[in-house]
């Protein structure tokens, strides 16, 4: 795959000869995600980082194949996590715009348009690769090992604070959650850490004291958030700090992590543990991965789309990176042939360096790209990366318990396959703290 990389395309565009591309059909991506309601967050910021990554390349001449350049353009479409919604705008974008690459976040929204996308051979992504089996092959998840990654961010607690010896867990009862409890539980028992409670709740649930009092009154050493929503997060963290709660907290994701220093205090939040970084972080500037100069990015994002930085800001901008290279290398936007020139080389970058193509034995195909991954926390108020995990050597001791837990909450692919994904209905209103 090509070396050049999106953010020193940002960085240096001025020196691209500005080629005509109007003459040229545009190609189009869709982006099929939650651009509102409680899963926003997970949604409307990769579309930020989309657009950034689309006005660079066009501004470089656009996409190069077969000697032509061609503009890109970003067609949303907001599903808001819900089935319906994810159906029609599926046939939208597929039908009407004739995208040649579906970005999605996956889990639910995916469940009801799947065979549809399969049937017509759209490659699509997801950030979700407990969404991938056999019957998928144009879905791949190059970007986020979800919830996989998660198990570096426990192994680093308990070699880093081997005195926590329990923890208690919550999860939404979802597409999203359930696989990140299975996680977390492999991680936590691989690390010899006792669960004391576990509370699994309704994803539209807006009761906080019944989810997080039982877990403070087991009297755990740690509070595991998994990958509950945003707004939960937030809700939880506030809720065990207004009753006292000063053990270590871990979640997935902790977005818009200021806020909660400001609501709380940096004493409160020193030390919590999470998988995703700020890209001005001083250990990715050594770093060698397709975002040569993440810092640019992040200074770029955060001029256009201020106080709005997630989890996925970059996630899928790491996938169209992957995908550009893939089209110009094989000259070509049909979706067999770039996934071809995907698999290729067999090994790739991806955002925290080299990776390989894995995933047969616990999804039944291997189109997740797995690696390194940060561990994150907070420190004076602002997060850190404090390690780079390696996801395959964790597998390589650990996969078999992982897998085992995968199918005690039924999420193996040959399961999900017989169930289907869990259905859930959002509340709007806040949850109360």
């Amino acid at each position: 795959m090509t070396s050049s990389s999106f953010a020193h395309k940002l960085a240096v565009s001025s020196a691209f000869p500005r080629l005509s591309v109007g003459m040229n059909e545009p190609v189009r991506v869709g982006f099929l995600a939650p651009l509102t309601g409680p899963v926003q967050s997970w949604g409307l910021p990769g579309l930020n980082g989309c657009q950034i990554w689309a006005d660079s390349l066009n501004r470089a001449g656009g996409l190069m194949i077969s000697g032509r350049r061609y503009p890109v353009e970003i067609k949303q479409f907001d599903c808001g996590y819900e089935g319906d919604r994810a159906t029609e705008g599926a046939r939208q974008l597929v039908e009407d715009h004739g995208v040649d690459l579906l970005l999605m976040l996956g889990g639910d929204t995916l469940t009801p348009i799947i065979d549809y996308l399969s049937n017509r051979k759209v490659l699509t992504s997801t950030l979700l690769p407990s969404d991938l089996s056999p019957d998928t092959p144009f879905l791949i998840a190059p970007s986020e090992l979800h919830p996989i990654y998660n198990v570096t961010g426990v192994d680093w607690l308990a070699r880093t604070r081997p005195e926590l010896k329990t923890v208690a867990l919550c999860s939404q009862k979802d597409a999203l959650g359930l696989p990140s409890l299975a996680t977390y539980r492999a991680a936590f028992g691989c690390a010899g850490m006792s669960m004391v409670k576990e509370v699994r709740y309704s994803a539209d649930s807006t009761d906080v004291g019944s989810i997080v009092q039982p877990m403070l009154d087991a009297k755990p050493d740690v509070l595991c958030w998994c990958t509950s929503y945003t707004p939960m997060v937030h809700a939880m963290t506030e809720y065990a700090h207004a009753h006292g709660y000063n053990g270590q907290i871990i979640s997935c994701t902790f977005d818009q992590y200021d806020r909660l220093v400001a609501r709380t205090s940096a004493k409160f939040m020193e030390g919590v543990i999470f998988q995703f970084p700020d890209f001005n972080d001083p250990l990715l500037r050594g770093k060698t991965f397709f975002f040569s100069q993440p810092h640019l990015f992040y200074e770029e994002y955060n001029r256009r789309f201020p106080q709005s930085w997630s989890a996925v800001s970059w996630e899928y901008v790491a996938i169209l990176d992957i995908w550009h290279s893939a089209v110009e290398k094989c000259n070509s936007v049909q979706s067999v042939t770039v996934l071809a020139a995907m698999k290729q080389l067999g090994h790739v970058s991806h955002a925290f360096g080299p990776a390989r193509w894995w995933g047969q034995d616990m999804f039944g195909i291997d189109n997740a790209l797995v690696g390194d991954w940060p561990v994150v926390t907070i420190q004076n108020g602002k997060a850190r990366i404090v390690e780079f995990g390696s996801i395959p050597d964790w597998l390589g001791q650990h996969g078999d318990v992982l897998k085992d837990e995968m199918s005690a909450l039924g999420q193996l692919w040959h399961q999900r396959l017989i169930t289907g994904a869990l259905q859930p209905s959002f509340n709007s209103e806040p949850p109360a703290v």
